[in-house]
């Protein structure tokens, strides 16, 4: 036997609703009418009956008489001793002079919830400190659906309470969803390492659509933004905050670089390949590494490489060497290097590497603009894969809203717990 079950049958049945009436923090206008222990579906239903009297209007506060009563509704509680719990009520509907017939506020849930306060707060953590959503799931024991409209209400709490404090640094960057050529666009406030919104697309209006959820005292205050060269975005951010200063980064750079560098790789390789030398063949990842950190074997089989795969080694050397410019301290000297590595890239007869080396000169005052701010979307890119992981622990998303939102949730650095004040 239980100990809920010894409670029903060695207590009073005053003592019980006392009980619950506590557990709840319920106050003089609610009693407990019925406490149903369930067995075989694992689960006590806890009936409430509203004591009368006059009752408060939830839009104005105003007091008024009632109008009628709602059909009854039920909601989820927390587990009492392993017991699935729900809560059963009809509300009592307002009438008020000002607003109308209203349904009252109740004292365990929110407007509108399916679920006491106590278990969305309790819901929340769960899903946030859970492995996985599906994990959650099961220790909550409620459906997809179910822990998705709970992380909904929380995003939507979490977004109305969000302040407007100052932000001076952004983060813009893009992230593939779905299949083909979709993408959402990310903005985030690299000092509080938080995601403040997700939109469709990648287009300027899209861009636009992140700057929306900003204040106007906000935007004013932003000095500086990390980006990548995509021009959408670039023109969004001059129309949407034009005091700040565009930022390039190394994250964005070392990836079209290193995109350079496997073109060079995999046209020399189909050549060497047509003589008969395989050496080339798989070794994508291994020109991604950085010098700095290769151990003694890899280093020997760069080296050996190098010997045959001259275009692929001298690539990877222009790379390599482009790294040196993030360590001056001053735009000035780095200026003065990039020059000098332009030089060498244009000189390499290397296409991809000579396509990347004048993007990277059309684009060099954002380069330089680092030196002078230094943020970079390293934050950005951090949360890039954390998305890529909630993507992938979904197994995709059917639209977008749901996709934002499990973002948001755990992203957001929202705070999203159920308001118990009322």
């Amino acid at each position: 036997m239980s100990q809920l079950s010894w409670i029903f049958y060695h207590g009073s049945m005053n003592e019980l609703h006392a009980h619950y009436r506590l557990l709840l923090g319920l106050d003089d206008q609610w009693q407990v009418q019925n406490v149903d222990l369930q067995m075989e579906a694992n689960s006590v239903v806890i009936q409430l009956r509203h004591s009368g009297g006059k009752l408060c209007c939830p839009e104005c506060q105003d007091e008024c008489s009632r109008a009628d009563t709602a059909p009854t509704r039920q909601w989820r509680h927390l587990d009492t001793m392993q017991f699935e719990t729900i809560i059963e009520a009809a509300i009592p509907r307002s009438k008020c002079d000002r607003c109308g017939v209203k349904t009252i506020a109740v004292p365990w849930a929110g407007k509108h919830s399916r679920f006491t306060l106590m278990f969305e707060a309790f819901a929340i953590k769960v899903l946030q400190a859970a492995s996985s959503v599906s994990a959650a799931t099961k220790l909550l024991k409620v459906s997809w659906k179910t822990a998705h409209e709970l992380m909904q209400r929380g995003v939507e709490r979490g977004l109305q309470r969000r302040d407007t404090d100052p932000i001076e640094t952004l983060g813009i960057d893009e992230k593939s969803f779905g299949k083909g050529q979709d993408y959402v666009s990310l903005m985030v406030d690299l000092e509080g390492s938080r995601v403040l919104e997700v939109v469709k697309d990648r287009s300027e209006t899209s861009c636009d659509k992140l700057f929306d959820s900003l204040t106007d005292e906000q935007k004013s205050g932003i000095r500086a933004v990390a980006v990548d060269f995509w021009q959408a975005f670039r023109n969004s951010i001059v129309k949407q905050v034009p005091q700040a200063k565009i930022v390039h980064d190394h994250f964005h750079i070392s990836q079209y670089l290193g995109e350079a560098v496997d073109l060079v790789r995999r046209r020399e390789n189909k050549l060497l390949r047509s003589e008969g030398i395989n050496d080339l063949t798989g070794t994508r990842q291994l020109w991604l590494y950085n010098e700095e950190t290769l151990d003694d074997a890899t280093q020997k089989q760069i080296e050996d490489i190098r010997q045959v795969a001259i275009k692929t080694a001298r690539a990877w050397g222009i790379k390599e060497m482009f790294r040196d410019f993030w360590t001056y301290r001053s735009g000035a000297w780095a200026k003065k290097f990039f020059d000098r590595w332009y030089a060498w890239a244009i000189r390499s007869k290397l296409d991809p590497i000579k396509k990347v080396a004048r993007m990277l000169k059309k684009h060099l005052a954002g380069l330089l603009a680092y030196f002078e701010y230094s943020i970079t979307n390293a934050k950005s890119e951090a949360f890039n894969g954390r998305v890529q992981a909630i993507k992938s622990a979904a197994r995709g998303f059917r639209n977008f809203e749901n996709y934002r939102t499990r973002i948001l949730f755990y992203c957001g650095a929202l705070k999203m717990e159920p308001d118990f004040s009322h």
